[in-house]
């Protein structure tokens, strides 16, 4: 892609977009889509899309599942928009994803092909869970707060800032009794709302260190090119088109926050108006 659109910027989400149902409508109405689907299952030796359209939920919802089947959905929503707009990737300025979604976001910038990605976030799923059983831990959302005042919070607890979503907005993460003293912490010194999360994984802290020994093996032997637009990444919050930088990122990703707040600020800084979600439901836009 020889030029950008600057004020235009691709963005996808990560866990917590997936429903049962999701991605029928497109598999039925798309024949792109549907041949993204039929890929997806033929790469993972089960019914990945069956899982999406029909559930149940404590399928879809386990984690292992739920990466590969939100990569594979919003990349067929992806291609279905893409095949009706122009030939090829139209002009975007910046691809960002929050967490899970910077896979997407690498597939439908030409990073990474689609099956390679496929195969690295169900890597990606297996290890977290497998990383949870072993060093089981929870999340929660801290609203009403700035950051500084989480930051304290989660120094003071044991915990640690797992994803910076927004100005008031925190996930914090860690072991499950140093979590719910964060959360009284949190209610104490004026959060407007301190809530566990319903997950089992400490996810974007240093207790996905084992997750993230087995990523770093499939990520190296995973094929990754520049991308056709910037790269936002999660850790650093600025663009790159590195393809070993990109590597690097994704490797940190797993265990330090995901910087959305000013990964979103930098885009604006760089020209973005216009963010386009692209994924099962609105997330990171919503």
């Amino acid at each position: 892609m020889e030029a950008f659109d600057q004020k235009l910027a691709l963005v996808f989400p990560g866990q917590g977009a997936q429903f049962v149902g999701m991605g029928a409508g497109l598999y039925e109405q798309f024949p792109e889509a549907r041949a993204v689907y039929d890929q997806a299952d033929e790469v993972l030796g089960f019914s990945l899309s069956r899982a999406c359209f029909e559930g149940p939920a404590e399928v879809l919802d386990d984690t292992a599942t739920t990466q590969p089947a939100i990569y594979t959905t919003s990349y067929a929503l992806w291609r279905a928009l893409v095949a009706r707009i122009c030939q090829d990737m139209p002009r975007i300025g910046y691809v960002a994803g929050h967490s899970l979604g910077e896979y997407t976001a690498l597939a439908a910038a030409g990073a990474i092909g689609f099956e390679d990605g496929l195969r690295l976030v169900r890597c990606r799923g297996e290890a977290m869970r497998d990383a949870g059983a072993a060093a089981p831990g929870g999340m929660a959302v801290i609203l009403g707060l700035d950051d500084d005042a989480v930051a304290a919070i989660v120094a003071d607890a044991g915990v640690w800032m797992a994803n910076l979503n927004s100005p008031g907005q925190v996930v914090i993460a860690g072991e499950g009794v140093a979590l719910e003293r964060a959360c009284r912490l949190a209610t104490e010194r004026g959060a407007k709302r301190a809530q566990p999360l319903a997950v089992s994984v400490a996810c974007h802290t240093p207790l996905m260190g084992a997750a993230a020994e087995r990523l770093g093996r499939a990520l190296a032997a995973t094929e990754i090119a520049a991308p056709l637009a910037p790269v936002v990444s999660n850790v650093t919050a600025q663009p790159t088109a590195d393809a070993a930088q990109i590597r690097a990122n994704l490797l940190r990703q797993l265990c330090e926050p995901v910087r959305w707040t000013d990964s979103v600020r930098a885009m604006a800084e760089g020209g973005v108006r216009v963010m386009l979600e692209v994924g099962p439901k609105a997330v990171v836009s919503g």
